[in-house]
Parts: C-alpha cells; structure tokens; sequence
C-alpha cells in the first residue's frame, strides 16, 4: 500500500502594524492586508491627529484589532505593543511585523504559506521600492563580526567606499525563485515571526523610540539562537524616498538624529562585541563628517550627534523625548 503524505495546512498569520500621522499610507497597507489571508490585522496607532483613528473606526472587518495609544510611543513602542496584543490576543502560527507605508505585494502572504518553515523562526521579506527597486534601508545583512568571510570582504571594499557590499545581501540573492538564505539582521518591514520565535525573544524595547530597535531585535534573536530566513519570494514594498546626501541618509526633523546614533550605538555593541570598543573612533569619524549634508544645521546635527554618542555609549535610554525636541529646536 503506498503512502502519500498528509498536505500541510497553511499557517495562519496576523499582521502587526504601527501609524503616526500617514493616513494615506495606512489605507493602502490596511486594503492591501485585508485582501490577503490573514486572520487579524492588529494596528497601534501612535496618537495620530490626521483622521486615523476615525477612518479605522469606521472599518467593519472582525478581523481588525486596533489599539490608540494617548501619545506617540515611536516606532519601538508600537511595535512592542503590536506584538504583544498579536501574541496575546490571537491565536496566529505567524506574526507579521510592517510600518504604515510598509506592506506585502499581492501574492506575498500566499508565497510564505507555500514555504517548508521547518528549519525557520523568524522570515524577512524581500523589499522594494514602489518602482521596483531594492529598498536599501531593509536589506538584510549577515554580521561581519561573525563571520570571517563576510568580515575581510568588508575590509577589502571600506578603501573603495563600499564595505556594505560585503556583508549586506546582494541583488541577486533577491531574485524571484531563489534559495531561502540565512541572515543575522533583517528589518521590521515584512518580518514573519512564529509564535515559538516571539515568546523566547521577546518584545522590543519600546525606550529605543525609533530607529535601529529592528536590527537589534533581531541581533538578538539570533544571539539566541533563533534561526532567521530571508525568502526572495515573499516580497513587499515600502512607499518611502529617504533623502539621501553625499555621506548617507538625511533626517529631517533633527530630533531624529539623536535616535539614529543613539541606537547605532547600542546595536553596534551587540554586533561588534569584543571589537566595539575599537570601532567606536571609526565611526565617530564618519558620523561627524554628515554634518556636511546639513548645511546652515551643522551645529544642531554635531549637538545631537554629540549627545546620541554620549547616551549610546552609557546605554542610557531615558532621555525624555520632549527634552529632545527642545533640544533639537523642535518642539
């Protein structure tokens, strides 16, 4: 008598998704999660003033979970929140993590269904730009810190401006139909979690406000041992145009650039391990030379810098936000 195998049911999936203030961004991604095979789509909104909470308000989809929080947590704080109601409130095999502008392509939740998810905890999608073109900014990397190889290709192409080609993925690693490839950082756009994934790594911590909370996430996760997935085939997009100047992303409001440093720091630490200490001249270096692309803000961008370094490097994450804005001439 031959055997056949039992067809694997299809996973169940909850998406988890923050907003502030991107109404327009969250429809598409909200009618776009709604078309897909989810069993919840949970969205935080972070005290948005633009209509948001009216417009899901007036969403008649049972499988909706919305939570307002009464002030803006940041990305990080969402996020920890999102997860947490995921985890808590659903029964989903699979969580998955976007921004409001974040957001799978047609197809994308069927593509992961598809996947033997056997030897994975955790899946980054591949994400592009509306256009088409690779999202810089959530290109998964392996750390070079870990790895010899990945480390003296780093080394090899810094001479040549170009030391993220060797540890980040490459464009052909994005091609429709290839191998699942194992990564140690990937972003929170398009981040499948399984349930057994979150319970052992936990949730973000929401102090980080923005910027940085994905990579360190998952950094830790793999510190953990937890196994992270990069499927070419399971793609999103991502409706964001950072400006870009001679030395790397400019962010604007400056209140902004003390998240980025602050957290590039605490990240940096956990990637670079015995090596952090070292590097820290290394990227200083580089970091106040961006001050070029902020032209009459210079001054303000060194001050932020100057006090992201300091509270990086005591890992202290308590700075009150307002206290940032004041500082960064934003409040």
């Amino acid at each position: 008598m031959i055997e056949h195998p039992m067809p694997q049911t299809p996973p169940t999936i909850a998406a988890a998704v923050v907003t502030h203030d991107r109404l327009d961004k969250l429809r598409t991604t909200i009618e776009r999660l709604l078309a897909e095979p989810v069993s919840h789509v949970v969205v935080v909104d972070n005290a948005s003033s633009d209509g948001t909470a009216e417009w899901l308000a007036s969403l008649d989809d049972p499988r909706l979970l919305v939570h307002r929080s009464d002030s803006n947590l940041g990305g990080a704080g969402g996020f920890s929140i999102a997860m947490q109601i995921a985890r808590d409130r659903t029964d989903a095999d699979w969580i998955a993590v976007m921004d409001d502008d974040g957001r799978p392509r047609p197809g994308a939740m069927q593509a992961f269904s598809r996947m033997d998810l056997s030897a994975w905890d955790a899946i980054g999608a591949a994400v592009f730009h509306p256009d088409g073109t690779i999202c810089e900014m959530n290109r998964p990397y392996r750390n070079p810190f870990w790895h010899l190889g990945r480390f003296l290709r780093t080394l090899a192409r810094m001479p040549l401006g170009k030391g993220r080609e060797g540890f980040h993925l490459g464009d052909a690693d994005y091609r429709d139909g290839g191998p699942v490839l194992a990564v140690d950082m990937t972003s929170f756009v398009g981040l499948f979690l399984s349930r057994d994934a979150l319970m052992r790594a936990g949730l973000p911590d929401p102090r980080l406000f923005i910027y940085g909370d994905d990579q360190l996430y998952t950094l830790q996760m793999r510190r953990k041992g937890l196994r992270i997935g990069f499927a070419p085939e399971v793609r999103f997009e991502h409706d964001t145009m950072a400006l870009q100047g001679k030395t790397g992303v400019v962010l604007r409001p400056l209140w902004k650039v003390f998240y980025m440093y602050r957290n590039a720091l605490i990240a940096y630490r956990v990637a670079a391990g015995p090596w952090f200490w070292p590097l820290v001249p290394v990227l200083l270096r580089k970091w106040r030379r961006k001050a070029a692309d902020y032209g009459d803000d210079a001054a303000t961008f060194r001050a932020m810098l100057d006090l992201a370094v300091r509270d990086g490097l005591a890992r202290r994450l308590d700075r009150p936000h307002a206290e940032i804005l004041r500082r960064s001439g934003s409040d």
